[in-house]
């Protein structure tokens, strides 16, 4: 297969790398892509939130597969103008991805196919924020119904921070959707899904706030790990029977079928499993740790969603032991980051035995790398254990240099620490 990534982050860095390790996969393209993506597929210009754009590259390279990396894309429906132009593309139409794309849609599909989430309110009338904000509390869930990064999310104690936040949403002209605080251990999974057919991966362990201990603003992600020890088997499959599988049946039936990656981000409290979002791509940075340990090949799972012929292929295999991914994020993130310096440290794109260096936000200028986004580097690791996976992936971040960066020293380690439990 020739396979055309769509996007220029870790996540896409990632997806190429394994595509790369797939004995089927001849040739590997990425548009727009970054420097350290550019070390392993070619790399092509696009706008990648254009369907006209997206498919002149496939067509230009040739593409038997397109896959579609990030949400605001598949959102505006590129996945659609890929098929219509006769391509096999892995993400799915713009009808499914509202499963992202509003979090409205995606309460009232939870809500038919019976699935536990948090209670909910839409407000989209500052006169009516302060009677909704009285129906919630002690901890305020305020978010913004649309696409947001990972960042248009506060989880508060106080509510006048709750309506700050939410008057700023409204007063961009953005609905706003206040929820029950969901308790518990928060939980990544990720499943192909090909119709009513679901496959689930690792579940892995996103850390959203800024800060150790899981202080300070939520960003896009600052770390996860793969797999979760502290996850029952029993718990899993719950997930996958009661959470995804009806979802994936209340699309089909109502002619939205899913074809693509369905992410679940879950809390698991006293009473089990309850959604806390749906995502309609690969998580960013849990692919880059659930990809570590992936050895059936990707290229050969892709396709076979896009195709519709899931069902067909063998479960996925997984490699023994554990992976961890931190993020080097760039001084002020989540704010408004400094850009533009010089980072040195990150190797030539070669793997070691334990850790790799994925591109996030970076790009080439006058023959050096710089940051180019708030997100800058992963480091990722393996490892026999989620301890040493921990060791190798900080070993290797402290070789790496860039001015002013930042990164939480405590990926994954109440994990090992036995800190979590169901």
């Amino acid at each position: 297969m020739r396979v055309l990534v769509i996007g220029a982050g870790a996540r896409e860095h990632a997806l190429v790398a394994a595509l790369r390790r797939d004995p089927s996969v001849r040739e590997v393209f990425a548009a727009p892509g970054n420097p350290g993506i550019g070390q392993l597929a070619q790399l092509e210009a696009v706008d990648p939130t254009s369907g006209e754009s997206v498919v002149a590259v496939a067509k230009k390279v040739a593409a038997d597969l397109v896959v579609i990396g990030p949400e605001v894309p598949l959102v505006l429906g590129v996945a659609d103008a890929v098929r219509d132009a006769g391509f096999a593309c892995f993400g799915p139409s713009a009808a499914a991805a509202r499963i992202e794309g509003s979090k409205a849609f995606a309460k009232d599909v939870m809500s038919a196919a019976g699935v536990k989430t948090a209670h909910s309110e839409i407000v989209d009338n500052p006169a009516e924020l302060d009677a909704a904000l009285d129906r919630f509390g002690p901890t305020w869930v305020v978010k913004d119904d649309g696409l947001a990064a990972g960042k248009g999310v506060v989880v508060t104690k106080d509510r006048s921070a709750a309506r700050v936040h939410a008057a700023d949403l409204l007063e961009q002209g953005h609905p706003v959707l206040l929820e029950s605080f969901l308790d518990g251990p928060e939980v990544s999974l990720f499943c192909l899904v090909d119709g009513a057919t679901v496959v689930p991966l690792l579940p892995a362990q996103d850390h959203k706030r800024v800060g150790d201990g899981d202080t300070g603003p939520n960003t896009g992600g600052m770390g996860a790990y793969a797999p979760l020890p502290w996850l029952p088997e029993t718990v899993l499959t719950d997930i996958v029977e009661q959470v995804v599988r009806p979802v994936a049946a209340e699309l089909v039936r109502r002619d939205n079928g899913f074809s693509g990656l369905l992410y679940a981000g879950l809390a698991v409290g006293e009473e089990g499993p309850a959604v806390i979002e749906f995502n309609c791509r690969f998580g960013d940075p849990e692919t880059q740790a659930v990809l570590a340990l992936l050895e059936s090949p990707l290229g050969e799972l892709l396709d076979a969603t896009a195709k519709g012929t899931l069902a067909e292929l063998d479960a996925p295999r997984w490699r023994d032991g554990a992976a961890v991914t931190v993020v080097l994020a760039a001084e002020n993130y989540p704010g408004a980051p400094r850009l533009g310096d010089v980072i040195s440290g990150t190797g030539d794109g070669s793997s070691s035995d334990a850790a790799t260096v994925l591109h996030a936000g970076t790009a080439a200028r006058d023959g050096a790398l710089v940051s180019s986004g708030g997100r800058v580097l992963n480091v990722v690791a393996t490892g026999a254990d989620l301890a040493e996976a921990r060791a190798h992936a900080y070993d290797r971040l402290a070789t790496i240099k860039l001015p002013g960066s930042h990164f939480r020293t405590d990926i994954a380690l109440a994990a090992v620490s036995n800190d979590i439990s169901v």
